[in-house]
């Protein structure tokens, strides 16, 4: 028997036309770098993303053929978004904070045509444009000032076009419409190429009600990089959906994210572990009446926040939840697209305690549908989900890549039956919880026993002196290797390492699993995305 269903592919091109056509009043916030907001309707940002792609259509973009972008999180970036695939092109977010002969060497690895730049990134184009010649360079002039002599003006280049007199190229939903590079922090970064099918497909799951919730009522706050992951895919989100979103510009700062918070109100927003603490850490000092800021922030109550990139500690949980907030911690990777598993709190925890609801929100979560996750032991063999057992995480699915761009398929990296190997070390428990460990390469092997840094560092930032701690293994000649805490001191607050050890201890951790020693530093160096850079931290301190 014969299906009756039409055979209509999944498109973004249907997303884009779906939100010109359905929420042309609704509003679109950008940060400039003077701080200034600049506020488009939907109506303008797809009359302006069709034009973006008649223009690219016009340099002769050939389907497949990449598009670059160096840009903040604003609303040109977001025309990229839909604009570049609906051309037929493949948009390539490039990664502001990596090195430039890295950005080059990876722009020449994707083999770039043309390069959509922000004015103000000029100056780091410039250090690596000699690695790989764009055909054409587009610069957005973000600041408002003239575009310099040399380079196309954004502005311009759209003013040239007829949205009208375009139509989108045909396409498979197979075909490509984004790539994304992992971090590299070891070896080469790697492509991972997104399809029309795999980003629909993640966006609808993703915006169920226990993972984004996102609503056409919402306003969005993407403090995540959309060079990161796609800002972990929440674009597409918002333009499905007809949300408002505030975009923040260059502005990450703790105080700078308050003020926006401030001004235009989320009620979902985004972000890195390191900025929320940052950001919590800022609000609450304010909260002192002889403090300089006094008054001047307002948290939005009831905001949802999704927060992932990293391990959250149940303590910055708990001080957001202090004030209406309640921060949900997603698990993911660039692989994934990024979104794999979400903490949200499922029916059988209805009636759960409180301090069951805050060790819950710690995990990095349950599978989202579509996701078939296991974890698989050193023996080869499926560990059984019940808490105890652990093993690397190995996942597949339909927004999850089978490959990297033009890299062989090796078994490092994927099993011969075809599920990603994540290289994250983890327990499922009865309910589905994921409780991720470590990394692979951070395990910290005492002994024969295993020591999860993971648990270390989130004890030791629920101390109320600590800001930030990273745990690294260092070698030992009678136990093979043993935790070295680096530790980031709250201004004004002291610790030593003694108060450190008897808070660990209060924490449930035995005498063998405490650091051997405590490095206290001024900051625990971070990745391109935020993450705690442990192989820094390993060159810093060998031994």
């Amino acid at each position: 028997m014969l299906t009756t269903m039409m055979d209509v592919p999944l498109s973004l091109n249907h997303v884009l036309e779906r939100a010109g056509a359905l929420f042309p009043t609704q509003e679109i916030v950008s940060r400039r770098p003077d701080k200034s907001l600049v506020r488009h309707s939907y109506a303008e940002w797809h009359r302006r993303t069709r034009a973006l792609a008649a223009a690219l259509a016009g340099l002769g973009l050939q389907k497949g053929e990449r598009v670059a972008t160096l840009c903040w999180n604003h609303h040109a970036h977001l025309e990229c978004y839909f604009g570049i695939p609906a051309a037929g092109g493949v948009m390539h977010t490039l990664n502001l904070r990596l090195a430039p002969e890295e950005i080059g060497w990876i722009a020449a690895d994707a083999q770039d045509r043309v390069l959509i730049v922000d004015d103000v990134l000029l100056p780091l184009y410039g250090q690596f444009k000699h690695l790989h010649a764009f055909e054409h360079v587009i610069v957005f002039p973000f600041s408002g000032t003239s575009v310099p002599a040399g380079f196309t003006d954004y502005e311009a280049w759209l003013g040239s076009a007829d949205p009208d007199a375009w139509a989108p190229a045909p396409h498979l939903e197979t075909d490509p419409v984004a790539m994304c590079y992992t971090s590299g922090t070891t070896g080469r970064p790697k492509g991972v190429v997104y399809s029309h099918r795999s980003t629909l497909l993640h966006t609808l799951v993703a915006c169920m009600g226990d993972f984004w919730g996102l609503k056409g009522s919402d306003v969005l706050l993407p403090v995540t990089p959309m060079f990161h992951a796609n800002c972990w895919g929440t674009p597409y989100g918002a333009i499905l959906t007809g949300a408002k979103l505030v975009f923040p510009g260059p502005h990450l700062h703790p105080e700078d994210l308050l003020d926006l918070m401030t001004l235009e109100p989320p009620t979902l927003s985004l972000g890195v572990p390191t900025i929320w603490m940052g950001m919590i850490q800022a609000y609450s000092a304010a909260q002192d009446p002889a403090h300089p800021q006094h008054g001047r922030w307002k948290l939005p109550q009831g905001m949802r926040s999704l927060v992932g990139g990293a391990a959250v500690p149940e303590s910055l949980i708990r001080a957001f939840d202090a004030h209406g907030i309640w921060l949900l911690q997603g698990w993911g990777m660039t692989e994934t697209s990024p979104l794999a598993a979400v903490s949200y709190p499922k029916a059988e925890l209805r009636n759960a305690p409180q301090v069951e609801r805050y060790r819950r929100a710690a995990m990095a979560g349950v599978p989202v549908p579509l996701v078939d996750l296991r974890i698989r032991g050193d023996d080869g063999q499926d560990a059984p989900w019940n808490g105890q057992a652990v093993g690397e995480i190995q996942v597949r699915g339909p927004f999850i890549t089978g490959g990297y761009h033009e890299v062989p398929v090796s078994e490092e990296k994927f099993t011969p039956d075809g599920w990603l190997r994540t290289g994250d070390v983890a327990s499922v428990d009865t309910l589905g919880f994921l409780r991720i460990t470590d990394r692979t390469k951070d395990l910290i092997k005492s002994g024969g026993e295993w020591i999860s840094s993971v648990d270390l560092e989130n004890a030791l930032m629920g101390h109320p002196a600590v800001a930030e701690a990273a745990v690294i293994a260092i070698p030992d000649e009678k136990w093979s290797e043993r935790p070295l805490a680096c530790v980031v001191i709250k201004p004004g607050h002291t610790a030593e390492a003694a108060a450190l050890n008897a808070h660990l201890l209060q924490n449930h951790f035995a005498k063998w699993q405490l650091p051997e020693r405590y490095e206290f530093i001024a900051a625990v160096p971070r990745t391109s995305t935020g993450k705690f850079w442990k192989l820094k931290l390993r060159q810093m301190f060998p031994n």
